[in-house]
């Protein structure tokens, strides 16, 4: 992927960092590092950082890698791109956005079937008054929606966490199973209905600060969810079905919290068939700030020793017709999935069947006795 496809518009101007599958050089072993992405190229930081969690513990993490000069191992268009995170536990917000929140409960009153989902998004709408924005979740005006709701036999357990009080938090997939930029992402063959969701993903250390962001795409199966809220996790966590990178910008006097909070995230989907399709997702439009969803996620209720990252769900919801009146969208294989956003580049995947793909088996084990072969534990 070439430096323009991935890099934000200001090029290298923030602190971008990221991990890439090093290179063996002579005498070395190859194996995952955290590398640092400068205008000068790519550079390994791994004898400094062995993890990209022991990386985000540090007070002033971007202060750590200016700091560090590193290693050159080539150019962004050179390197092996893996997921930004290793550690840390994969974690993901759902329904945070009113217009996302208006699906989901379309896919529940569908029960999975596309074929209905037109009909009922017009008796949805119509009783909303056309849309939920600018509702406070947890609000006195929301709790009178949901009374009404229920008088209506249209209350959803999308609804509960959407205007509710608490938040839906969940665990996309498991530690080191995302893929990055460039790789294949999964959709898995049993599914007949199902969408991209490109959303900003937060890096958090265990102290529940977050220290900078990354792009993700939070591949979803609409029918099998649309059939029970219980299988979301087969409707989530599939081989290659979550995609993060290319890279974590970390916060530093260029970008903070703030440009997460105002930022866009754009999505375009390309099929082999010649279907476009584009939208964008406003984190200005967001339901419940970013710093409350991380609260919820990580408190005396629950610790993260080794951080995490964290899905700040999306407000775009494919609904444009890709092969008949009413069809709405799904993928197809070959689908070539670009989310972008100004500050954070651009992650781009193809899409296949998880069951075509290649299976995941590098996991904690293998990560320790490569670190450990590569001298970086001590």
């Amino acid at each position: 992927m070439a430096a323009r496809m991935t890099l934000p518009d200001d090029g290298t101007a923030g602190t971008l960092v990221g991990r890439a599958w090093i290179p063996a050089a002579p005498g070395t072993i190859a194996g995952p590092g955290v590398v640092a992405i400068r205008k000068d190229g790519v550079f390994d930081l791994s004898q400094r950082f062995a993890t990209m969690s022991g990386l985000l513990e540090l007070p002033d993490p971007a202060g750590a890698v200016c700091a560090t000069p590193g290693r050159a191992i080539g150019s962004v268009d050179t390197v092996q791109w893996l997921a930004p995170c290793d550690l840390q536990v994969i974690k993901a917000a759902g329904v945070t956005f009113a217009e996302s929140l208006l699906e989901r409960v379309i896919e529940e009153q569908a029960k999975g079937d596309p074929g209905q989902a037109e009909a009922v998004r017009v008796r949805v709408l119509d009783l909303l008054g056309g849309s939920l924005a600018g509702l406070v979740p947890g609000s006195d005006q929301a709790m009178k929606l949901k009374d009404l709701l229920i008088q209506q036999n249209l209350w959803s357990q999308y609804l509960e966490v959407g205007i509710g009080p608490d938040a839906e938090v969940f665990t996309k997939a498991p530690v080191l199973s995302a893929v990055g930029a460039g790789a294949e992402i999964g959709i898995h063959p049993g599914s007949s209905w199902n969408n991209p969701e490109p959303e900003v993903v937060l890096a958090v250390n265990s102290r529940g600060e977050v220290k900078g962001a990354t792009l993700g795409n939070d591949v979803n199966l609409r029918d099998f969810e649309g059939r029970s809220a219980l299988l979301l996790s087969k409707a989530k966590d599939n081989n290659a079905s979550c995609a993060i990178g290319p890279f974590i910008r970390l916060f530093d006097a260029s970008y903070t919290i703030d440009d997460v909070r105002q930022c866009t995230v754009n999505l375009e989907v390309h099929g082999t068939d010649g279907f476009v399709m584009r939208g964008d997702s406003s984190l200005a439009k967001i339901s419940r700030d970013p710093l409350d969803l991380v609260a919820q996620t990580l408190n005396g209720n629950h610790q993260y020793p080794d951080g995490f990252v964290l899905f700040l769900g999306t407000m775009f919801a494919p609904t444009q017709d890709r092969d008949n009146p009413g069809g709405g969208f799904t993928h197809k294989l070959g689908d070539v999935v670009r989310i972008s956003s100004a500050k954070l580049g651009a992650l781009e995947n193809t899409v296949n069947t998880s069951d075509r793909i290649a299976p995941w088996t590098f996991g904690l084990r293998e990560l320790f006795a490569n670190l450990s072969a590569r001298g970086l534990l001590g």
